[in-house]
């Protein structure tokens, strides 16, 4: 009698909308399974069409053509004898669904709809689809045409069933549904499910790698059975990158997992267990199996299939094993890298412009694009044609084979020094000299006359020669003379950008990279329209204290010895004229608060949804050992007034990696007003209260920022 099952889960690479190349990753995975002897293939959610078809769903044509791809699977002469688990959207009495659907032999099992539909940080499913309420129940369903007359079905199963086979029982989760309090595996496995199946959606922010692998080990601990997760990897056209992760899980272990981050396209994980290892662990806990028979019955399909052999006495099966989990500086070294590279070969463009400053934020951009070609490099090395064709492509040479990191990035990478009189020479050093250890092609120019040419226009006009406040000019003079040096590198980025392909006697254009982190868009410490307006950036949702600890690992890894002084150096924008030739501003003096207190204001306002006053009482006590409570009133006085009144440059933000949960991302992440009143007299009075009155008190606490900073007695100057 058979007992040993090979299970497949499947990692892709899809791209919304792309029907036929999604087609040919889901089918090749499909092939792979099959060769590595497994019985049951599982793929991630929304494979078909895409996850990110957003309002598209909308639209009959994406239902249409997930059938049309649905129908040359069933078709395809190689994808018999396994059941197959593939997703699409699937319209029942004219409402949508996010839908599995099951077929084995070219016969329809069963069409499994969401039941639950995510709606947190970047997901918006209810926009487009409805959950199934009908728990534990099925109805018919009426194939189409172009289905029916391939499986010779007119009707099928939809609804919340689970398949049963000659020597086990198959239940199915979608994403969300893991991850939900009443989760249906619960049930499913009192009831005899002995294979949970789960298809997800689900991307990546920097150290949550480990919630995927908690969640499907936990799954099967407390009651038995085996879990099959797979899920997307990529940027798939939005500004999130899949996860990737697909893993297998049996009895609380861990059997295997894909990575987290590749350039491949389609990855399968495969895991041998045998099935009595279920039963005799489920039939241990006595406490599972009293309720198990009191737990209502799943309507289930007969499948008159097996997924074991009949003699597979002496097959191998999977041991358990551990996670190895990136380290934050990996997750940033790779994860953006990946997103640059899908967002590139997809993009038809061929290559990067960078605005290369010398600082923390530039630099760091400048590594993840040489970190992307050290993959890419890799990739071709180990025989990924698909890459190979790729990155020939990009570069318009059919032969091309990179020879290193650094020769691909002189290809890929344009970056440039866009200097003026306020510039110095410490930071056109550090500029050139990184382009030089990372291969990229490198150009130094001066702006002053294009500065200069701009502003005799304003003073031609007006009769008005605006300065500097350390010429004597007012705030308004000083601020609209640093933006006019930010807003023209803007311009003449994409100038170069779209240029410099043809200078260089290669075809298309260049993309051209933003390098503002997180805190700076939180803070709106840039300038509408500058070189933070960019056509994507890799760093939009990452800190500045993770940057930092980045450049450190990478400098270590990778051997580039100039990013230690890039470290060290204060961060600056350079904008205004210097003083006896050094620096007159630094980005943390301007602000009036330390990026470590910035990352502080932002992880209370997004995660732990603090207004001014709930984040005024909890800093108290973090901060007690550092600042008075009339201090901390200020500081928090100071953040809330410089968001209210820069929240407006978040509905341009340039398209960012998303790797932050704090990010203030208005596409879609983190939905507010972007016009406040920025005074918060009500809220600012309710703190006022507390500090004047004595309630608050200095008490002993751990935490806080490093260092302590006098207070600004005057509101800095805010760049719009």
């Amino acid at each position: 009698m058979g007992r040993k099952a090979t299970f497949a889960v499947s990692t892709l690479n899809q791209w919304a909308l792309d029907f036929d190349g999604n087609k040919e990753r889901i089918f090749e995975s499909i092939l792979e399974a099959i060769d590595a002897g497994a019985a049951f293939r599982t793929g991630p959610e929304l494979e078909i069409c895409g996850y990110s078809c957003e309002d598209h769903f909308y639209e009959s044509d994406t239902f249409l053509h997930s059938w049309e791809v649905l129908a040359d699977l069933l078709k395809a002469p190689r994808c018999k004898n396994i059941i197959v688990d593939v997703g699409m959207p699937v319209m029942h009495k004219n409402t949508a669904y996010n839908c599995r659907v099951l077929f084995l032999n070219q016969k329809i099992l069963l069409i499994r709809p969401k039941l639950m539909m995510c709606d947190g940080g970047n997901y918006r499913e209810t926009r487009w689809f409805s959950g199934w309420k009908k728990v534990r129940q099925v109805e018919d369903f009426f194939l189409p045409r172009m289905i029916a007359k391939i499986t010779g079905q007119t009707i099928v199963p939809f609804g919340d069933a689970v398949l049963s086979t000659i020597d086990t029982c198959i239940g199915f989760e979608i994403c969300e549904e893991l991850w939900n309090p009443h989760s249906p595996h619960i049930e499913m496995g009192l009831d005899g499910v002995e294979i949970f199946v789960n298809s997800s959606g689900s991307y990546t922010e920097l150290r949550k790698a480990y919630v995927v692998c908690d969640l499907v080990k936990s799954a099967t601990f407390k009651s038995g059975g085996c879990y099959l997760f797979s899920n997307l990897r990529g940027c798939d056209g939005q500004r999130v990158y899949f996860n990737g992760g697909s893993c297998i899980a049996l009895n609380g272990d861990l059997l295997n997992y894909a990575k987290q981050f590749s350039l491949q396209d389609v990855e399968v994980t495969t895991s041998t267990i045998d099935l009595e290892d279920i039963r005799t662990y489920r039939n241990s806990l006595r406490s599972r199996s009293a309720m198990s028979s009191a737990s209502p019955a799943y309507p289930r399909i007969q499948v008159d299939f097996s997924l074991s052999g009949d003699d597979d006495a002496m097959l191998p099966i999977a041991m358990p094993i551990e996670w190895n989990y990136l380290r934050p500086e990996e997750e940033i070294a790779q994860g953006p890298a990946c997103w640059l590279w899908d967002y590139l070969r997809r993009s038809g463009q061929g290559g990067f412009f960078l605005p290369l400053s010398g600082g923390v934020d530039s630099s760091s951009t400048a590594l993840i694009v040489y970190s992307m070609c050290n993959m890419i490099v890799k990739a071709v090395q180990t025989g990924d044609c698909k890459v190979r064709a790729d990155i020939r492509r990009i570069l318009a040479n059919p032969e091309y084979i990179p020879a290193s990191a650094s020769e691909l990035c002189q290809r890929l990478l344009v970056t440039c020094y866009m200097g003026t009189t306020n510039s110095t020479k410490e930071t056109k050093h550090r500029a050139a000299t990184l382009a030089a250890q990372i291969g990229s092609h490198h150009m130094v120019i001066t702006i002053d006359s294009v500065v200069s040419s701009v502003l005799a226009i304003f003073s031609s006009v007006t009769g008005y020669f605006p300065k500097f406040d350390n010429q004597g000019g007012c705030p308004r003079q000083n601020i609209a003379l640093q933006n006019i040096q930010a807003r023209l590198r803007m311009v003449l980025s994409y100038l170069f950008a779209q240029l410099m392909l043809w200078v260089r006697g290669r075809p298309g254009g260049l993309l051209v990279l933003g390098s503002a982190n997180v805190d700076e868009a939180l803070r709106g410490y840039m300038t509408k329209y500058d070189c933070s307006s960019a056509d994507i950036n890799p760093i939009g949702g990452i800190s500045k204290t993770d940057l930092r600890s980045f450049l450190n690992y990478f400098k270590d890894q990778f051997k580039i010895s100039i990013i230690a002084d890039i470290v060290k150096a204060p961060p600056t924008a350079e904008l205004k004229p210097l003083i006896e030739g050094q620096l007159a501003q630094t980005d943390e003096q301007e602000m009036g608060m330390t990026y470590a207190e910035l990352s502080a204001f932002g992880k209370l306002r997004k995660q732990q949804y603090c207004g001014p006053y709930s984040m005024f009482c909890k800093l108290t006590q973090t901060w007690s050992t550092t600042y008075t409570p009339r201090e901390v009133a200020e500081k928090v006085k100071h953040f809330f007034r410089c968001y209210a009144i820069n929240r407006h440059k978040m509905t341009v933000l340039t398209p960012s990696y998303h790797a932050e949960a704090y990010s203030p991302d208005d596409n879609r992440f983190d939905h507010r007003p972007i016009l406040y009143r920025a005074s918060w007299y009500w809220q600012f009075k309710a703190i006022d209260s507390l500090v004047d009155n004595g309630q608050v008190k200095r008490t002993t606490s751990s935490g806080g920022p490093n260092k302590r900073q006098e207070l600004s007695k005057q509101r800095p100057g805010v760049p719009v």
